[in-house]
């Protein structure tokens, strides 16, 4: 092959390239903007579903950041302390996604998705 075919064929595969990256973007990283109530209450719901129990996030949860890490502590007591003195369990993780017009609440664990309902997000 001589140089200028392998020219051509890395631009080629460059351009394709360059629009398989476009198309994916339409995703990105948001946080919540005017954060409200119903914004807070549309988030609550969907965290608690998530995990299939009631958890309770700061009034500013997700407002400085994309990210929410949630740590599970289990139940202790000074009569049964944990063993290694901490909890080693893996924190949860959700990532706010702008998508489109919608907020998108994605868990990091198994890559469900919620639209939170009366929330509006910017990208970062």
């Amino acid at each position: 092959m001589c140089i200028r075919q392998r020219v051509a064929v890395i631009l080629a595969a460059a351009a394709l390239c360059g629009c398989q990256a476009i198309g994916a973007d339409t995703e990105r990283p948001a946080r919540i903007v005017d954060a409200d109530d119903a914004s807070r209450a549309a988030l609550q719901a969907a965290v608690n579903e998530a995990l299939g129990r009631e958890v309770r996030l700061a009034n500013n949860a997700l407002t400085d950041s994309s990210l929410l890490v949630i740590e599970i502590s289990p139940p202790q007591s000074l009569d049964k302390p944990l063993p290694t003195g901490r909890d080693m369990t893996k924190p949860l993780r959700f990532q706010l996604l702008k998508s489109g017009s919608d907020c998108v609440l994605v868990n990091m664990q198994d890559d469900s998705r919620q639209v939170l309902a009366d929330t509006r997000c910017e990208p970062e």
